[in-house]
């Protein structure tokens, strides 16, 4: 696939099948995420790979809570607050697939690499034909001490984004993008 071509087609799935990703698959998104760039080729991500509806389905309910919990007031004027207070909406979409990309400490720009990681694994799975959505939402629960104790996180790696992969149900539909603003331009001839 043209890279191009997937830069403007890919959109964020919320809509999957009942296929599986494979092992091998999930293999594959993390090892496209890790050749990205960043700065200094310092390489400062990690990558926790979670397989099965029902565990995700566990985290989301857990992730929830704790969104509900922890939010400020304001939070309440969101406009999908009633999809975080249904016990039956998943924020993983019913993916069987979560993929959460680590900011391990370092000098620079770790986060911001991890979001350029976060990209090249997006562009790979619409390749393969998967769908992925980002969902950081989840990225609080994720960075709790006991969560990372329980997982197996390292305790001093940073949730940069779960980003969650299955193969879409149906096409997502096309989103309108603006015009990009261009803030200043000079330019020699």
């Amino acid at each position: 696939m043209e890279v191009i071509k997937a830069i403007y087609q890919r959109r964020a799935t919320r809509h999957f099948s009942d296929a599986e990703v494979s092992k091998g698959v999930a293999h594959d998104l993390v090892r496209a995420a890790a050749q990205a760039p960043s700065a200094l080729n310092q390489q400062p991500w990690a990558f926790g790979i979670f397989h099965g509806r029902e565990r995700l389905r566990a985290f989301s309910t857990r992730a929830k809570d704790h969104l509900l919990a922890t939010s400020e007031p304001l939070f309440g004027l969101d406009p999908r607050i009633d999809q975080y207070c249904d016990e039956h909406y998943n924020i993983y979409h019913e993916a069987d697939t979560l993929i959460v990309i680590f900011a391990k400490p370092g000098r620079y720009s770790p986060l911001e690499d991890c979001f350029l990681a976060a990209e090249n694994l997006m562009l790979a799975a619409f390749g393969l034909g998967l769908g992925s959505c980002p969902v950081g939402f989840a990225r609080s629960w994720f960075n709790l001490p006991e969560i990372k104790a329980e997982l197996g996180i390292p305790e001093h790696y940073a949730v940069a984004l779960p980003i969650v992969v299955g193969y879409p149900a149906f096409p997502p539909p096309a989103v309108e993008k603006h015009e990009p603003e261009v803030a200043c331009w000079q330019w020699d001839e």
